[in-house]
């Protein structure tokens, strides 16, 4: 059964390039590694709602965008030995120094499939 780890994070728009530039080498080395799957998703209609949001959950601030992410994998043992080899790999060490976006207002978790149609 498929396994999800999803994300949401605020990133400053005058980052966006660094930003991804980061997902697209980080994705390349997640699928190099067994991920079916990885998306970064730029909000586009995400209003602040009244109790809770997207803009409110991450504290975004008026010169950042809200992202919401996924990567994809077959299973949760799946997911748990290809994050172990992302991990290891030398070429995440620089790019986890210089993060263009706030990573302590960053939510994540792993998903498993609930309804699938």
């Amino acid at each position: 059964m498929p396994y999800v780890d999803g994300f949401v994070l605020p990133v400053p728009k005058d980052k966006l390039d660094a930003y991804r530039a980061l997902a697209e080498k980080a994705g390349a080395i997640w699928r190099e590694h067994g991920a079916l799957e990885f998306r970064e998703c730029m909000g586009d209609d995400v209003p602040p709602g009244k109790l809770t949001s997207f803009p409110q959950a991450v504290q975004l601030q008026d010169d950042e965008v809200v992202f919401f992410s996924w990567i994809v994998y077959n299973s949760r043992e799946e997911r748990d030995a290809v994050n172990e080899k992302v991990m290891k790999d030398p070429r995440m060490a620089g790019m986890m120094e210089e993060m263009p976006f706030d990573g302590k207002r960053m939510i994540m978790g792993g998903f498993k499939p609930f309804v699938t149609l």
